[in-house]
This record gives structure tokens, sequence and C-alpha cells, in this order.
């Protein structure tokens, strides 16, 4: 398992506690440091069934000024403003295998238990 963390993130937090409280192995990836490539953000796009630009914050202040300076975001611009903004990608996301999900609320991550 692995779980892109941001250790601000309340969120994050509550969902990696669920996870060592379940006694998961998982590796803890700190996107803001690890910035995922435009490859590995398409792939848990995949597993989440979304497009890149549901994977966008939106309530972010970067993401409004970005939206402000060159419009709406396609999925490819989306792929692109998270390599660039890694705090534009929503947060947390679990992984176990081929699935993933947005642990908003952090009880998400039991679906994949």
């Amino acid at each position: 398992m692995k779980i892109y963390y941001n250790s601000r993130c309340s969120k994050c937090r509550i969902s990696k506690n669920l996870l060592e409280s379940k006694k998961q192995d998982f590796e803890t990836i700190n996107y803001l440091d690890n910035v995922p490539k435009k490859e590995e953000l398409e792939k848990l796009c995949d597993m989440l069934k979304i497009n890149p630009v549901g994977l966008l914050r939106k309530k972010e202040s970067k993401y409004k000024e970005l939206v402000k300076e060159l419009g709406a975001p396609t999925d490819e611009l989306a792929l692109n403003w998270m390599v660039s903004h890694p705090i534009l990608i929503e947060r947390p996301i679990v992984v176990k295998g081929n699935k993933a999900v947005i642990a908003r609320p952090a009880e998400k991550v039991l679906e994949l238990l």
C-alpha cells in the first residue's frame, strides 16, 4: 500500500493513523517533496476512475490564480499544473494494488482493506 501524504493535512494524518491502527504495511509518499511524474498521476487517475481535472484541489489559491491567468484547465493542463504545483493534488490518496481512493473522509481507506 501507499499513501500520498502531506503532513500539514489533517485528513492525511487521520488516514495514516487509520492504516497504522489496522496494522497495514504502507509506504508514505510526501508528494510535495517527491512530486509524482505526469505518468504516475495519469495512472492514479485511472485507478481512481476520475479525469485529471477531478484530481485538482480547486479551493487552493494557486488553482484560482492559474484559472484566472489561463482559464479552465483541460486534462492535459491539469496534469502539468499538478507536476509544477503539487499542492494542487487532492489528498490523501491511498493505493493498494491497482485500486486507489481519495480518503475524504478517511474511512474511505477501509474500501481497500
